[in-house]
Parts: structure tokens; C-alpha cells; sequence
């Protein structure tokens, strides 16, 4: 019989997850792929047309998002690496 305190891995909403799986499936590390590629390129891109940018308004927005993507890239790293994952888990 399974402890009442376990959070059961599939959540209330379709198709979440309230916490990841143990196993990363070779789709799912391809995807992890793209997704740290599709935030690279998003942060340079950004990035380039800020510079390019003569509107300061523009410019500080178009910062901000490199930022965001930045930070995104940032966040999947961090969750494939186990020694990051533990110190994670330590601190709840």
C-alpha cells in the first residue's frame, strides 16, 4: 500500500507531471536538447537585434528577454545535473 504522504507522480491536469521521472527516455533527452538549443538561439538572436536596436525602450526589452532565455537555458541545466537535483531536494 502506497504512503498517504506521496505525492502521486501524475497531477490533477492532464498531461502534468508533479515531479519529473527517474528515467530520461532517449525522446526526452532529445527534447531537452532542442529546448536548450531553441533558448540559445532565442538569447543570441535577441541579443543581436538589441545591439542593433537605436530605440532605448526597444533595446532594454529586447535585454530582457535575453535574460529570460538565458535564465530558461539556465534552469534546464540545472535539472540534468543530479548533483544540482540533490542539493534541490536537500533544501525542501
Amino acid at each position: 500500500m502506497q504512503n498517504q504522504s506521496q505525492q502521486p507522480l501524475y497531477s490533477q491536469q492532464p498531461g502534468t507531471m508533479s515531479q519529473p521521472p527517474e528515467v530520461v527516455t532517449v525522446k526526452d533527452s532529445l527534447y531537452l536538447n532542442d529546448m536548450l538549443s531553441w533558448n540559445l538561439l532565442a538569447a543570441k538572436k535577441a541579443h543581436h537585434f538589441a545591439s542593433q536596436c537605436q530605440n532605448p525602450d526597444v533595446r532594454a526589452e529586447l535585454e530582457k528577454c535575453v535574460q529570460m532565455h538565458q535564465r530558461h537555458y539556465q534552469q534546464i541545466l540545472s535539472h540534468l545535473n543530479p548533483a544540482n537535483q540533490l542539493n534541490h531536494q536537500q533544501m525542501q
